[in-house]
């Protein structure tokens, strides 16, 4: 099979370095696979999203020499296609309403395991979809982090996948278009590890195949948290990507390429050196 590779923002800000390493990553895995790279604009949550942020986004990763080999996806653009995996899945009896408040679930640590709604049916407001789980063990082995297991009904339970106001679950988008995509192997970042097995178990239900994975260590502040919008993170700087891009390919590898002046060439350096076994295996690394 060929090999498929994509890179998914959230258009919630600008990219930060965090976001360069995530891509940059999943860039040089695709193209030491000889493969293809694709991006795919995760735009289904709209209270989150920033106005201007899918172009601006769009307009940095070529400024990084991240070119793909396709249009961009656009998620909000796909929803026909969660629409009939939603129907999919409910015609399977995968899937139940329900009108339970995070205070309705507080006795259960905040885990819904019962399969079935444990609040009256209120028709005075629409319900989330849950899909309803097992009693099931998810494993998968991760290329950085190794053999993965997961009791999913104790961990994660009947989790959500079509919220109350509507919106689709970033759980079954992914894995509809990771499926619609082709892609061969997920890299990103450690904290969409935990999603893995939920995504995994999706896959089951609606009869897709499952990629490899590969979950990067994050880029942390000198505080120990992970870089990202939400705190701030500083943006890239797409009119002087050189001292970005070598940052982002020293977190990434040893060792660290040749230098260059240049995008192109500094990328064509890095490529040169790069095998996924050289990517780190630790848990974090902080920047300053």
């Amino acid at each position: 099979m060929t090999y498929r590779g994509r890179f998914a923002p959230s258009p919630t800000g600008p990219l930060h370095f965090g976001s360069l390493v995530a891509a940059l990553g999943s860039w040089l895995c695709a193209r030491h696979a000889g493969g293809q790279w694709l991006v795919r604009v995760e735009d289904i949550d709209p209270p989150r999203e920033v106005a201007g942020a899918a172009d601006q986004i769009l307009a940095t990763l070529p400024a990084f020499g991240l070119l793909a080999d396709a249009p961009p996806l656009f998620q909000s653009q796909r929803i026909a296609a969660y629409d009939a995996a939603f129907e999919q899945l409910r015609d399977n009896d995968h899937l139940f309403p329900c009108w339970c408040s995070r205070r309705v679930l507080v006795a259960s640590g905040g885990i819904h395991r019962d399969g079935r709604c444990l609040t009256a049916v209120d028709p005075q407001r629409p319900p989330a979809w849950r899909l309803r789980v097992p009693d099931v063990e998810v494993s998968f082995p991760d290329a950085l982090h190794g053999p993965q297991r997961e009791s999913l009904r104790q961990r994660v339970g009947d989790f959500v996948i079509r919220r109350a106001e509507g919106f689709y679950s970033y759980q079954l988008a992914c894995v509809v278009d990771d499926a619609f995509q082709g892609i061969s192997e997920v890299v990103r970042g450690t904290d969409l590890l935990d999603s893995t097995t939920r995504q995994i178990w999706l896959q089951r239900c609606l009869g897709l195949s499952t990629p490899r994975y590969r979950h990067l260590p994050l880029v942390q502040d000198q505080h120990g948290r992970k870089l990202s919008k939400s705190t701030r993170a500083w943006p890239l700087d797409p009119t002087d990507p050189i001292p970005a891009l070598r940052r982002a390919l020293a977190f990434l590898q040893r060792p660290f390429p040749a230098r260059a002046h240049d995008v192109e060439t500094l990328l064509v350096a890095a490529l040169e050196g790069f095998s996924p076994t050289l990517l780190s295996h630790c848990s974090g690394h902080s920047v300053d």
